[in-house]
């Protein structure tokens, strides 16, 4: 394991090598810009996504749950160690371009950014494989070049997960992939599928031989390039024919953004992820192990609607990747422990990326001593029980792709303040009455808008936050 704060026999004292308890295994499904209202169960009556909606059926939907970040690798990192993207150094998406990009044609200079997760920082896959737990990785990693990959982070295997934040080799989305960490399949094998293929043979492998489990899907879909299987896309243009859809469009800022979900190619690339995930739950089943592993599924930022083809439509919430309005963070989740998660139930607890490593800690019995974790456990509310409350917290100190802004916001409650860093301006918003930020209470709601000022101010400074600059 890395070094961290505490030594390994610290960690051991903790009781971090105790014999996990229910559930035995672990199912981690992580999408890439998929939207809120992507799915059937959250709203959209477009993209079909059944094996999805099953799961929701037979778990928790989360309808407040969160990315760390508008955008990828920042929220990637969180998920794998507990900590917010400030204190790992990773605030962007690695890959981006640095100050010179913008130095004569913006009012600030980003903020630098660590290139890659470091490995003093624990991850969840060495924290279970210490507890005897084999760990799988496949699809899409993003968080530093080849020392920093999977295999160097925890995980006994690891197919596709490299430097790149798409499938960016080959036929991208169809084999050969051109990818160093998977192998090419038949000409025109799909990527999604041949994941979950990954992903089954390992569960069967281990999980089927009563071993101890991880799967971490981390599916490249449904990120650009938009690209689909041809009979999928056909059916889409055809419900879309069907329907009499038609592409409607709205402003954010200097961007026109989609407010009609109707994107044929896209429906078939959220209709193939859908249809991995059913791989991967059918063969829960039929190794009889469904009933002792956990299931998660969330993504990794909102869904992209502003630039890079505007796919999709992340309405009745505002804008998409890249900003900070809801749109941008507010994820689609679903979670099924079995003998803890009611089925069908939905919680409105608020949860962020942070909390899903100290959730399967805390699930499996794993006893964890890493006192800087920003996550908190979640599993009183998969009980249906009262949640912690606490404010979460973003800062996002650059310029996004999708025409988002540095800014910070912070949710306490019903209530979101957005500050931006151009001009110092803020928004204040009542989630539960307008959870589409509409309606600016900045003005009508002095206190609250300092007291979330403040408590914004005093999280910058405890995690370190790197600001931008004014440029010369």
């Amino acid at each position: 394991m890395k070094r961290s704060t505490l030594t390994l026999s610290a960690l051991l004292a903790f009781g971090l090598g105790t014999a996990p308890a229910t559930p035995k295994h672990v199912v981690f499904f992580l999408a890439d810009d998929l939207g809120w209202t992507d799915l059937g169960c959250f709203g959209s009556s477009f993209y079909e996504t059944p094996n999805l909606d099953k799961l929701a059926g037979s778990g928790m939907k989360f309808t407040n749950a969160y990315a760390a970040c508008p955008v990828c690798s920042p929220t990637r990192a969180s998920i794998m160690t507990g900590l917010y993207p400030q204190r790992v150094g990773i605030t962007d998406y690695i890959g981006a371009a640095g100050p010179d990009r913008w130095r004569r044609k913006t009012e600030l200079l980003p903020a630098p950014y660590t290139p890659q997760l470091e490995h003093r920082f624990p991850t969840m896959a060495e924290v279970l494989k210490e507890n005897g737990y084999a760990t799988f990785f496949a699809g899409k990693w993003h968080l530093g070049g080849e020392a920093f990959w999977p295999e160097h982070q925890g995980f006994d295997v690891n197919m596709g997960g490299i430097d790149r934040g798409g499938p960016y080799g080959g036929k991208k989305y169809f084999s050969p992939y051109g990818n160093p960490r998977l192998s090419d399949g038949p000409d025109g094998e799909h990527l999604p599928d041949r994941l979950a293929t990954e992903a089954c043979r390992f569960l069967e492998d281990n999980a089927g031989k009563g071993k101890p489990t991880l799967i971490y899907l981390s599916f490249y879909s449904v990120h650009t390039p938009l690209i689909s299987r041809d009979d999928l896309a056909a059916k889409y243009r055809a419900k879309k024919e069907e329907l009499g859809l038609e592409a409607e469009w709205g402003q954010e800022r200097e961007r026109k953004v989609r407010l009609v979900q109707e994107h044929a190619v896209y429906a078939g690339m959220v209709e193939a992820m859908d249809l991995a995930v059913g791989k991967v739950l059918d063969k829960l089943d039929e190794l009889g192990i469904a009933g002792e592993t956990a299931v998660f599924f969330t993504s990794d930022n909102g869904g992209l609607s502003t630039s890079e083809g505007h796919p999709t439509s992340n309405l009745p919430l505002r804008a998409g990747k890249g900003w900070m309005y809801e749109g941008g963070i507010r994820e689609p989740t679903i979670v099924r422990v079995p003998g803890v998660t009611e089925a069908g139930a939905v919680s409105d607890g608020v949860i962020t990326s942070t909390d899903y490593l100290p959730t399967i800690l805390k699930l499996t019995g794993i006893k964890h001593a890493f006192a800087e974790l920003d996550g908190r456990d979640f599993s009183p509310l998969l009980r249906g029980e009262a949640g912690e409350d606490r404010p979460i917290f973003w800062h996002y100190p650059h310029y996004g792709n999708q025409g988002g802004a540095p800014s910070a916001a912070v949710r306490d409650g019903d209530w979101k303040l957005i500050e931006w860093y151009e001009d110092g301006s803020v928004e204040l918003f009542n989630l539960a009455d307008d959870p589409g930020e509409t309606n600016d209470l900045a003005g009508a709601e002095p206190a609250k808008l300092a007291e979330l000022k403040a408590a914004l101010a005093a999280w910058r400074e405890d995690v370190g936050a790197k600001m931008p600059t004014r440029r010369e």
